[in-house]
């Protein structure tokens, strides 16, 4: 592997803003995140990585290599700002176009030209590393800044602390309407007649109603559904409603049926390419294969008045792998999606987090693959004592495995006994209540990176996508702790 010989272009220095102290606060953050990019090792990494891929596709020339290790940085950094300011594509393609110190940390800031990547682009650069590897980023990173002669030249005063983990964990709800059963074939009947209108357009017909009519006709009967509630009879007008949903649903579904195997055959017809055609048919499969399981779903639970098991619903016809999770919260009872483990250190940084794609275990069972992992991570950071190290969680964590492990890790057992009676005895221990209020701030903790940085609800699809947006968010959200850790110490040391 050649060692890394990308050179910056010359960058204009950044003009001094006065009169504006969220712009002043904004830009210490991006200055210090940028020192942190640089001096840890991250940027470097991620820049080896693009190229090691570019090269095993083919020998690259100097000016391929520049290309590579350009667009790599520009991957970055971009897609790190976007997470910090919490914008769609769209909105940061603008926001580059138009702030000079987005530009600057983007490295976009050429003297003569300011090229600003469109949304597309910015949504290629997300892409372009695995979650694993972002994994990987976000360990080098809190590595770094634990040891202490190496975390000085990020800014720090001192290492971040690796004695006292807090557990705990939530839902990542997916960007899904609520399921109601009926809307499931509203859903799959619009995209159906969706589809034939864009076939229709692109010179293939068959014999059928005007689909604009049938859509409009769904629409209608779901207007009747969603009234319906408030009749003295709604148990029985929600039956009938939906026996007219099912037939007319079924009709479409012929159709549709129809229209994609014409397609398939006579594609050639159209002015699409194959791999075009691909993703139409592809569209219409997915719901063309759901849909009876649908309208049997929606049958047993309005007209049958049986339940269905969660592991047989289907929640949404585009998004398989999410879950029902009933975790009793305050604003939601019952929340739809995935479920995330969160470890943070007393700082605030995430050292261990994991997105499960199928229905996560108890929380119980979370434990030993997190104690494994830290372990595994930060095992010669860890202090030489481990009786000094602490983990705490809430009730839900605590088992008899769980605490068999923890002795013999010899690590504090702060996790919340579910006995009573132990429990009683845990709370007269001074350092088991300091761990459990520390604790509370961990789903605060939950809050911020959900609601500024994940998104809630996601804006990803598939879990692929959901997996990708939360490794990114992790690693922009514990840049965004140190630049604060920074700027804390600072005024520690001056008071």
């Amino acid at each position: 592997m050649q060692e890394m010989a990308y050179q910056q272009h010359l960058s204009p220095v950044l003009r001094v803003i006065v009169g504006n102290l969220d712009y002043r606060e904004r830009r210490r953050i991006l200055e210090r995140i940028n020192k942190a990019l640089t001096v840890t090792g991250i940027e470097k990494r991620f820049v080896e990585k693009k190229l090691e891929l570019a090269e095993a596709a083919g020998s690259l020339s100097g000016r391929r290599r520049q290309t590579v290790q350009k667009h790599a940085v520009r991957a970055l950094r971009c897609t790190l700002a976007r997470m910090l300011l919490g914008d769609d594509l769209r909105g940061m393609a603008v926001c580059m176009a138009e702030s000079d110190l987005l530009q600057w940390f983007c490295r976009i800031d050429e003297l003569e030209v300011v090229k600003v990547p469109a949304k597309s682009t910015l949504q290629r650069y997300e892409r372009m590393i695995t979650p694993q590897e972002l994994k990987e980023l976000n360990t080098l990173l809190l590595r770094y800044v634990a040891a202490g002669d190496a975390a000085q030249k990020v800014g720090l005063e001192s290492a971040i602390d690796l004695d006292r983990f807090f557990l705990d964990s939530t839902c990542v709800p997916a960007n899904i309407h609520f399921p109601v059963d009926w809307t499931l074939l509203r859903d799959g009947a619009g995209t159906l007649l969706s589809a034939i209108i864009l076939i229709r357009k692109h010179g293939l017909k068959h014999r059928i109603m005007a689909p604009e009519l049938l859509m409009r006709r769904i629409n209608s009967l779901c207007i009747e559904m969603t009234q319906c509630r408030r009749r003295p009879d709604s148990a029985k007008a929600r039956k009938m409603i939906l026996r007219k949903l099912k037939k007319l649903t079924k009709v479409i579904r012929k159709h549709g049926e129809r229209y994609y195997d014409l397609l398939d055959t006579r594609w050639s017809e159209t002015d699409w390419t194959r791999r075009q055609t691909e993703q139409v048919l592809k569209r219409m499969r997915n719901v063309l294969e759901q849909l009876p399981e649908a309208m049997r779903q929606a049958h047993e639970r309005i007209i049958g008045a049986r339940p269905v098991a969660n592991a047989e619903k289907i929640l949404s016809l585009y998004e398989p792998d999410i879950h029902v999770l009933v975790r009793g919260k305050a604003r939601a009872e019952v929340e739809f999606g995935n479920t995330l483990m969160i470890c943070e250190q007393a700082q605030g940084l995430i050292v261990d987090y994991e997105l499960f794609k199928k229905q996560a275990p108890a929380d119980a069972g979370l434990l030993p693959g997190c104690t494994r992992r830290l372990q595994k991570n930060f095992g010669g950071l860890l202090p030489r004592d481990a009786s000094a190290i602490s983990l705490a969680g809430d009730r839900g964590y605590d088992s008899a495995d769980n605490q068999g492990r923890l002795t013999d890790i010899k690590w504090f057992n702060a996790v919340a006994a579910r006995d009573p009676l132990q429990l009683q005895r845990q709370r007269r221990k001074p350092r088991f209540v300091k761990e459990q209020t520390r604790r509370a701030q961990t789903e605060g903790r939950i809050g911020i990176i959900k609601i500024n940085f994940i998104g809630d609800p996601l804006p990803a699809k598939g879990f692929a996508g959901r997996s990708l947006r939360v490794a990114w968010a992790v690693l922009a959200h514990n840049l965004w702790v140190i630049a604060r850790l920074t700027k804390k110490q600072a005024k520690e040391k001056a008071a």
